[in-house]
C-alpha cells in the first residue's frame, strides 16, 4: 500500500508555540536501486517535502529536524515510491532502515510512537494484501468456488477489522491510535459503522486528552466526535413520519425545523453557493415558488457550504424568498448524511401527508408535479 497517510483534513499539523528541540533520523536502505531519500512533513493543507539526501555508498542517510514539536507529530520518509510513517517528538534520535521491500521490512528504533505505527502497518498491510489476493481469486473462480472464496474474504475482512480495533483500544493513549482510527479498507467509509464509530473516536479522544493535552490531533478528534454526536442527535429526532426531520440555523441565527412546514408541500433542496449552476437553478425555482407559494408550496433549502460569508452573500444577492439554513460543515454535515445526499444539487419533494414522493425534480418536472398536488 503506497499511501498509508493521515487524512489531510483530519491530521493538520499545527506547529504552535510549544516546547521543541532537535530530532535526528538516520539509517540504511539496502537491496533497492533508488538513490534518494526524502523527508515529508504533514502541513495544514498538504504533505510537503522538507529535505532530501542521497544514499551514501553503504546505503546510509541522515536527516536533522530543528525545532521539532514536543508532542508527537506526523512525518514520512519517502523511499523507492513508498512512505514510512513516523510520529516524531522533539529530542528523539531515530533509526529507520530497510532491506528490500520497504513497507514490509523496515525497522524503526528510538521513537515509541513510530514503532507502534510500524507494528500497526505491518499487520494492516499484510491483511490488505491477503484481501486483494482473495479478490483476485474470486474474479477468476467458477460459480462453484465463488461462495467458498467469498466466505474466505469475509473471514479475512473480520480479522483485519478485529486487529485494527484491538490496536486502537490497546494503544488509545498513543497518537498512533489516532492514525489507526482513520485507516480504511478500499470502499470503506466507516471504521465499523456509522453508529459504533463514535465509541472508538470518543475513547481515543478522552485518552489523548490526558496523555497529550497539547496535541493538535486532539482538536481534530473532538471535532469529529462532535459531528458524529450531531448526526446521532438528528437521527434520534426523527419522528413517526415518512420523512426524516432535520433542524439547522438560518442566516439570522434562528434554529428552524423542517417539520415546522408540515401540512404544506415541501421541497427539501440541498445546494452550495460554490456550485457553478446554483444561480440558474435558484432563479428557476424562484419563478416556480412565486407561482405556487400561495397554494401551499414551501422550500426548505439546505446549504452545504463551509463559508458563512459566501453563503449569506449568495442568499442576499439572489434574494431567496424561502427558508435557507446551513451548519457550515460542508461534506461532513449530518444534514447531508440524514438524507443520504451523494451529489449537489439534490432535492426531495414531500407531500402534505409527510410522504416523500419525488427526488431531484427541477424546472418543468417539478412544476408538473406541483400542478398535480396543488391544483
Amino acid at each position: 500500500m503506497k499511501k498509508t497517510l493521515f487524512a489531510t483534513a483530519v491530521f493538520a499539523l499545527i506547529l504552535c508555540g510549544c516546547q521543541s528541540s532537535k530530532v535526528r533520523i538516520s539509517g540504511k536502505f539496502l537491496g533497492v536501486d533508488s538513490e534518494t531519500v526524502y523527508l515529508e512533513q504533514m502541513s495544514v493543507v498538504s504533505q510537503n517535502i522538507i529535505d532530501s539526501v542521497r544514499l551514501a555508498p553503504d546505503g546510509s542517510y541522515r536527516f536533522t529536524i530543528n525545532n521539532a514539536p514536543h508532542s508527537p507529530a506526523m512525518y514520512n520518509i519517502l523511499y523507492n515510491g513508498e512512505r514510512i510513517p513516523l510520529l516524531i517528538s522533539g529530542g528523539e534520535n531515530i533509526t529507520v532502515s530497510s532491506l528490500g521491500n520497504v513497507l514490509m521490512n523496515y525497522t524503526v528504533n528510538g521513537s515509541e510512537e513510530s514503532e507502534l505505527l510500524r507494528e500497526f502497518n505491518r499487520d494492516y498491510i499484510e491483511g490488505v494484501q491477503k484481501l486483494n489476493g482473495i479478490m483476485s481469486d474470486y474474479a477468476q473462480a467458477n460459480e462453484a468456488d465463488k461462495k467458498r472464496i467469498a466466505r474466505l474474504y469475509n473471514e479475512q475482512y473480520r480479522n483485519v477489522k478485529r486487529n485494527q480495533i484491538s490496536f486502537i483500544v490497546e494503544h488509545k493513549s498513543n497518537i498512533a491510535a489516532v492514525y489507526a482510527l482513520y485507516q480504511r479498507l478500499p470502499g470503506e467509509r466507516y471504521l465499523v459503522n456509522s453508529d459504533s464509530d463514535i465509541i472508538y473516536f470518543r475513547t481515543v479522544a478522552d485518552a489523548i486528552a490526558e496523555a497529550h493535552p497539547d496535541s493538535p490531533y486532539l482538536i481534530s478528534l473532538r471535532n469529529d466526535v462532535a459531528r458524529m454526536e450531531a448526526r446521532a442527535s438528528l437521527l434520534q429526532t426523527i419522528q413517526e413520519r415518512s420523512y426524516p426531520d432535520i433542524e439547522a440555523t438560518d442566516m439570522y441565527g434562528n434554529s428552524v425545523k423542517l417539520s415546522s412546514l408540515d401540512g404544506n408541500v415541501i421541497l427539501v433542496d440541498f445546494w452550495s453557493a460554490e456550485v457553478g449552476n446554483s444561480n440558474a437553478l435558484n432563479a428557476d425555482l424562484k419563478e416556480i415558488y412565486r407561482k405556487y407559494a400561495d397554494k401551499g408550496f414551501r422550500v426548505y433549502q439546505v446549504s452545504l457550504d463551509t463559508s458563512k460569508a459566501a453563503w449569506i452573500k449568495a442568499v442576499q444577492e439572489q434574494k431567496l424568498p424561502w427558508i435557507s439554513v446551513c451548519d457550515f460543515l460542508g461534506e461532513s454535515s449530518p444534514l447531508r448524511g440524514v438524507y443520504n445526499v451523494k451529489k449537489l444539487p439534490s432535492n426531495y419533494l414531500i407531500d402534505r401527508d409527510g410522504t416523500i414522493i419525488g427526488k431531484d425534480l427541477y424546472s418543468n418536472a417539478l412544476e408538473k408535479r406541483l400542478a398535480e398536488l396543488l391544483h
